[in-house]
């Protein structure tokens, strides 16, 4: 089932080790099919380089394993409690990326304090609080935090984003970790300022609707 959608979600697993998003087997990412509804994701416990499409488990939303011979991720309920409470989510990603999580293990959230992060994000990313693995509670906490923003902070843990597709949400856990370093260097050179809220409002929209090719280039 769901063979191509397999194949790509690995090709993105292996962007989390190439961008030093995760150690040894940890962290995840899953995709949700739009035809079927059903979710993709990781087996729990395999080393990136020891990955196969055919490794990937298929679920239902109430956590169901339709087709997969592997114990699904440690995050599966977190990421199934996303996506039955926002329908326009498509993937969703968790590390423990060094930087992001810095903030999270104090419970800071990340100032926009870049025109990077007001592009990407619209804001400041957000830290939710603490929850043990467990269930769906950590699911629960990141929708509850998460607001307008792809990504979320979860303290004592790490970091979680989401897009409308996987790729999408791949792509906003690289930027969490790029402008996280970048702003933990400038707070311990100084006070960085805060972007202005219009001024972010407007680089958001420039960002969301200029920015980039409208057509494919294959």
């Amino acid at each position: 089932m769901l063979e191509k959608l397999k194949e790509e979600l690995l090709r993105l697993h292996l962007e989390l080790p190439k961008n030093n998003l995760v150690v040894w087997t940890g962290g995840n990412v899953s995709v949700r099919d739009p035809e079927t509804g059903l979710v993709a994701i990781k087996p729990s416990g395999v080393r990136y380089e020891d990955l196969r499409a055919e490794h990937m488990v298929v679920l239902d939303l109430e956590g169901n394993i339709i087709e997969g011979d592997l114990k699904p991720s440690s995050d599966t309920y977190s990421h199934l409690y996303i996506y039955k409470h926002r329908p326009d989510v498509g993937g969703v990603v968790h590390t423990h990326s060094r930087y992001a999580t810095a903030f999270a293990a104090a419970g800071r959230p990340i100032p926009v304090v870049l025109t990077a992060m007001a592009d990407e994000f619209g804001g400041e990313i957000p830290c939710g609080g603490f929850s043990l693995i467990r269930d769906e509670s950590i699911g629960k906490l990141v929708v509850e935090s998460i607001g307008n923003s792809p990504a979320v902070l979860l303290k004592n843990h790490g970091v979680f984003t989401i897009g409308k597709t996987a790729e999408d949400a791949v792509k906003a856990a690289i930027m969490t970790e790029d402008v996280a370093a970048s702003v933990l260097f400038s707070l311990q050179l100084g006070n960085p300022e805060v972007i202005p809220a219009e001024d972010v409002a407007k680089l958001h929209h420039r960002y969301t609707n200029d920015y980039g090719q409208k057509q494919s280039l294959s």
